[in-house]
Formats: structure tokens, C-alpha cells, sequence
């Protein structure tokens, strides 16, 4: 019998969501290391003997099973790719952020295998309790530039020199940072440390914080359009309390 040449076998991927389909199926979003964002119907996997049952869930590294040649194929078989390590707390909640920039940002069956160890990298650093909001500005200029649009940070788009620390800039969206003092444009304004200090992916200087943080929001609002982030407010909300 002839192997189907849609058929992908033991692909290493990630689950970013699931959504209940009919009486006892998920529709699974996952990224793959070597297809990107795709989607899979897994059929049964909310019996209660269903061997799919506890082993798709997100932050896990699994072996994904899957054919079919239209936009959403069946999930033949998924496996434990090391062992479990769940995320907690608010690392938890920075996971489910990740996952929700990649699937309302990255398009499907695109791969990007940098992007996937970016992932990767960033889940296990999570894990390990590192600078949270360091660890998502990273991700997130990873993410913008492997998507095309490259975060300019090292220069004055309108001089063409080096960003000075000591000047202050305007960030012009889709274009990069201007002096601010021989611009008219609209953007986001920060200090030239700060420009230095997110290209070397430093994240220490409490203003450094202040400022990427508000320089990465206008830029992904921007690129998601009309598109919510849901966590982004429950983060919010959490460091409220």
C-alpha cells in the first residue's frame, strides 16, 4: 500500500489551543517546527480512554502524527517529546501569551524554524523563573522579524547613524527610531539608552522596561489590526493587585 505523501510523521510541534469540536473531538492549533501555525481535528479526544486524552496540552513538547492535504487534516497520533513541565503562576500566564501572539500572527503552514527555537528557549527560561518581561520583548522582536518586519533599533532611520544614548527618539512605526527634535512625525517617543539597551537585550534599567514595553505594544497593535489580545489585559490586571 502507497505511503499518502500528505502524511507527516513525529513532527516536534506544540499545541497553542484547543476548542471542543462536535460531541467528542478538539480542533487543535499547533506549531510545528518544520510546517508552522497548522490545524488538526482530533477525533475522539474527549473520550475518556482516548490515548490523546491529557497529552494535548499547550507548553508541552510533543510528537505530532497528522494527514490530510486541506487546511484542517487529522491528528493520527501525538507523544510525549520529553518529560511534563508545566508552567505556573505568571509565567503561566506569559506562556498563554506567546501563544496567543503566534496564533493570531503567524500565518499557517508558514515555518520558521529560528521563531520555533525562539519558543522553545523562551518556555524553558520561563520554567527557570528568568526576567519575565525581558523574556517577552525578546520574543517579541524575534517574532516581528521573522514575520518581516524588523524592529530597527540600532539606528537614526532619517541620519543613518548610530543611535546616541544621550538623545531622545521617536520610534515611527514600519520605519524606525528619529531624532526627536528634527522630526514632526508621531510615535512612540524613548530615550536612546533604551534603543541600546533592547538592541543588546538588556532589560534591567527600570525606564529600559518602561519604555520597550510601551514601544512593543504600539508595534503589535499595529501589526494585529483590528485583533484583541486577551492576555495582554490579564496580565495587565494581575500586576494591578
Amino acid at each position: 500500500m502507497a505511503q499518502d505523501p500528505f502524511r507527516q510523521d513525529a513532527q516536534p510541534a506544540f499545541v497553542l489551543h484547543t476548542y471542543p469540536f462536535r460531541e467528542t473531538s478538539l480542533l487543535v492549533e499547533a506549531y510545528a517546527r518544520n510546517h508552522g501555525r497548522v490545524a488538526l481535528v482530533a477525533r475522539g479526544a474527549r473520550r475518556p480512554k482516548s490515548a490523546l486524552r491529557g497529552v494535548l496540552l499547550p507548553f508541552q513538547p510533543l510528537l505530532l502524527s497528522w494527514a490530510g492535504k486541506k487546511e484542517l487534516r487529522t491528528l493520527i497520533r501525538a507523544e510525549w517529546h520529553g518529560a511534563y513541565a508545566p508552567l505556573r503562576g505568571q509565567a503561566l500566564i506569559c506562556g498563554f501569551y506567546l501563544n496567543e501572539l503566534l496564533l493570531k500572527l503567524l500565518p499557517r503552514d508558514d515555518a520558521h524554524e529560528r521563531l520555533f527555537a525562539a519558543y522553545e528557549e523562551t518556555l524553558s527560561a520561563l520554567r527557570a523563573d528568568a526576567d519575565q518581561p525581558a523574556l517577552l520583548r525578546c520574543f517579541e522582536i524575534s517574532l516581528l522579524g521573522e514575520l518581516g518586519y524588523a524592529v530597527v533599533l540600532d539606528r537614526d532611520v532619517e541620519r543613518d547613524e548610530p543611535v546616541a544614548r544621550e538623545r531622545s527618539y521617536v520610534y515611527v512605526v514600519e520605519r524606525g527610531p528619529v531624532d526627536r527634535l528634527t522630526t514632526r512625525q508621531n510615535g512612540v517617543e524613548l530615550s536612546g539608552q533604551t534603543l541600546i539597551d533592547m538592541q543588546s537585550g538588556r532589560y534591567s534599567s527600570a525606564v529600559t522596561q518602561q519604555e520597550s514595553k510601551i514601544l512593543m505594544r504600539a508595534l503589535i497593535n499595529h501589526y494585529l489590526g483590528n485583533q484583541v489580545l486577551h492576555t495582554r489585559q490579564l496580565l495587565r490586571d494581575l500586576q494591578e493587585l
